[in-house]
């Protein structure tokens, strides 16, 4: 799937979180979707998170 594809499902899936459940729902699904982005960028090796923990991995 390219980022266009991802990007329109997730905006499907916060639109549907947003008209069925509320402002809350819109929330949740919005930070869970960030959080699965961010370990997706990590496993497939485009983000360096290294630098957060302050340690050098050489």
């Amino acid at each position: 799937m390219n980022s266009t594809t991802t990007g329109m499902l997730a905006g499907i899936a916060l639109g549907f979180a947003a008209a069925f459940g509320g402002f809350g729902a819109f929330i949740v699904v919005l930070l869970l979707g960030a959080a699965g982005l961010v370990v997706g960028r990590v496993l497939d090796g485009k983000l360096d998170i290294s630098a957060l923990s302050g340690r050098d991995r050489t």
